[in-house]
């Protein structure tokens, strides 16, 4: 990519730019990403990968990235601190008082 006045172009532009090129219908099938900018400025390389439907997209995408494009799912589950503060809980117990604190949860 050449941008000689510009300090670093968008994703969101270059989609843009991308689809209108390749005649893409749905600018969330195209993933860009490793954007790296060529020293002395005004020159960036990066990759970019098309897919044929968002479908295959989610197939063959890594979570991560998935996530960055804001196509991955809700994180699920406890988070760590309540994870630990449970296991916490349930080395100063014994025997019932064990599955009460278990059953508590993240909940104090």
């Amino acid at each position: 990519v050449i941008h000689p006045n510009l300090g670093g172009v968008s994703k969101k532009d270059l989609t843009t730019k991308l689809a209108s090129m390749y005649k893409v219908h749905d600018q969330q099938c195209i993933q860009l990403f490793g954007f790296q900018a060529a020293f002395g400025g005004g020159r960036s390389t990066g990759f970019g990968l098309i897919y044929d439907n968002v479908d295959k997209l989610k197939k063959f995408e890594p979570k991560y990235r998935l996530k960055r494009a804001g196509l991955g799912g809700a994180k699920s589950g406890l988070g760590r601190r309540s994870k630990k503060d449970t296991k916490n809980r349930m080395k100063k117990t014994r025997g019932k008082d064990k599955t009460k604190a278990r059953a508590s949860g993240g909940k104090k």
